[in-house]
């Protein structure tokens, strides 16, 4: 049975000479994989609508395994990401990072609606970085290795100063600080920041800037997070490394 989905595709692989293989972030059935006969034909009408970061309504067939695309649909292009290497790359790291972290066919409305406006907010021109590190996050609360940023890991002591513990997988107080001596020290305005960027939805996003050496010191912390406790090799992380723009250089 034909069903209508809204999605935004994450990811295409070529199949054949003609086809692709397209994964789909949807609202309704979660992230799928379908099949895309013709795609790659430049005359194709799904050409358009099988590219990288495409918003769209999809007619899809849904079956066991791989689905089958008929038709689709754009409701937003969002462009300006694919046509800036800076929001491609961003893009295409959020995506990749998604579709190794979300199993298949687990609908999750909210991981669906942050993807989507993180993607609206970058094509509109707000901070990638702040974007990023703030959908990062719900992934892996998502995931279920989210570090805790409300209170002391070790003691559950609300009041700070903190440092970042890596390790011990979040916030240690001033008094738990001798748990991990290699913790990273934070202002009060950074471990502020950081428990926003978990548990604030991205809709509700203004203007908000910080301070490169900020940026730098809390991308820092979220690669050796993830590193430790997300296990999978990115390579649009490496490319975004090679774009100097998770390195210190400016």
């Amino acid at each position: 049975m034909l069903e209508k989905i809204e999605g935004i595709v994450i990811r295409t692989r070529d199949y054949g000479e003609t086809h692709k293989i397209v994964t789909i972030l949807t609202r309704e059935k979660g992230k799928i994989g379908v099949m895309a006969r013709g795609a790659k034909k430049p005359k194709s009408r799904m050409a358009s609508i099988t590219q990288p970061f495409i918003h769209a309504q999809f007619l899809i067939q849904i079956g066991s395994g791989l689905g089958s695309m008929s038709q689709g649909e754009m409701l937003t292009s969002l462009r300006s990401i694919r046509e800036d290497i800076v929001k491609t790359a961003y893009a295409s790291y959020l995506a990749e990072l998604t579709d190794k972290l979300i199993d298949e066919k687990q609908p999750d409305p909210f991981i669906y609606e942050q993807l989507l406006q993180t993607y609206t907010w970058m094509a509109e021109g707000k901070d990638c970085e702040i974007l990023a590190m703030m959908y990062e996050l719900k992934l892996y609360r998502k995931a279920g290795f989210a570090p805790k940023v409300d209170s002391c890991v070790n003691c559950g002591n609300e009041e700070g100063p903190f440092s970042f513990s890596v390790v011990e997988g979040g916030y240690l107080c001033s008094r738990c600080k001798h748990k991990d001596p290699y913790a990273y020290g934070l202002s009060d305005t950074l471990a502020r920041l950081l428990r926003l960027f978990l548990h604030m939805d991205v809709k509700r996003l203004g203007q908000i800037s910080m301070k490169n050496e900020n940026k730098q010191k809390l991308r820092l912390i979220m690669d050796e997070y993830y590193d430790r406790f997300g296990g999978y090799f990115l390579k649009s992380k490496k490319f975004l490394k090679q774009l100097d723009l998770f390195n210190d250089n400016d």
